[in-house]
């Protein structure tokens, strides 16, 4: 089995459409934990923002106005997940599952409802969507051996909220890293009694946080359901949220590494559909299902400890309760 130049920068193409919504869950999930609240309901909030996305974008026609509602149906149910688990100190872990059973229960009734499509909602039109775009200098660039082919067929040709996951990976890092909010956001993550005895607000932190993730987890639902595809269907997040769990840990909770990871695993299920139905030499054809399970085994095998050892925030999942 051979790959040429074509057929590989076709699967790196695919890699980095695969790779945007766990690169935004991912982003999401690194500020939520940064601050000490563990945010399973990624995924819920990637399928609730795919949902919103869709419907407003069914109704109205505009992906703006769907892209909006996601965002705030993002921020909403962060809201909800921050009540529960900032709050009320609820345990974390069980707020973020209740809200991912939830979501996957409503979105079904709610398209049934409105749509009467069996939970999904109508086909959009290319102007009800997020469509690709060609970057300037295509045409200049094209009659160039190599150097042409990757800039017009792995830099150029996606849409505009590809660029807007990478933009988000060096705004978190100097968000984090760079800025006074990133300080006292990755002190209360490890110390909040500490930031607390300096007269800040550790609820008021952690809540600035998750809504951050919700923003992030809604502009990764809108690129599941009104960019990647042009409708919603019953639990299209497929699990993306939980991988973009796993990408952040296999990335000790940084930014560009865990971009990197969420590289990983979207070249891994870029690569599944590649080789399905393609014979292997010494081994034959690979079982369709087994190359579909290829990215959850990876996830498995990687937060079963072959990754290192990956330290989170010392207060991560940990609710505080201020001393009177």
């Amino acid at each position: 089995m051979e790959f040429s130049l074509n057929d590989i920068l076709s699967i790196l193409s695919a890699t980095v459409r695969l790779s945007t919504p766990l690169i935004f869950a991912a982003m999401a999930g690194i500020f939520s934990e940064r601050s000490g609240v563990v945010d399973i309901s990624l995924e819920g909030k990637l399928l609730a923002g795919a949902f919103a996305a869709a419907s407003m974008a069914a109704v109205t026609g505009s992906a703006w106005l769907g892209l909006g509602a996601a965002i705030l149906t993002g921020m909403m149910l962060s809201l909800v997940h921050g009540f529960a688990s900032i709050t009320h100190k609820g345990d974390q872990v069980i707020s973020g599952v209740a809200i991912n059973i939830v979501v996957a229960g409503l979105t079904v009734v709610l398209g049934m409802a409105w749509f009467h499509r069996s939970g999904q909602t109508p086909t959009l039109p290319s102007d009800a969507r997020f469509m690709p775009i060609q970057l300037p200098g295509v045409d200049m660039l094209s009659n160039i051996p190599i150097i042409g082919d990757i800039y017009s067929k792995l830099i150029s040709g996606h849409n505009l909220l590809v660029y807007i996951a990478f933009t988000c990976v060096a705004i978190t890092y100097w968000i984090l890293f760079k800025t006074r909010f990133g300080l006292r956001l990755r002190a209360v993550g490890e110390n909040p009694k500490a930031v607390d005895t300096a007269g800040i607000s550790v609820d008021f932190l952690r809540y600035r946080a998750v809504l951050i993730g919700g923003i992030l987890t809604g502009i990764g639902g809108t690129y599941i359901s009104i960019a990647q595809n042009a409708s919603f269907i019953q639990n299209m997040s497929a699990g993306q949220g939980y991988i973009a769990l796993a990408a952040m840990i296999f990335g000790k909770w940084k930014p560009i590494p865990a971009m990197f990871s969420c590289f990983l695993f979207g070249f891994l299920e870029a690569l599944s559909m590649r080789l399905q139905g393609i014979s292997i030499p010494f081994i034959g054809q690979v079982p369709v299902q087994l190359i579909q399970a290829a990215p959850y085994i990876l996830t498995v095998i990687l937060l079963a400890g072959f990754i290192g050892r990956a330290t989170a925030p010392k207060a991560d999942g940990i609710p505080y309760i201020k001393e009177r």
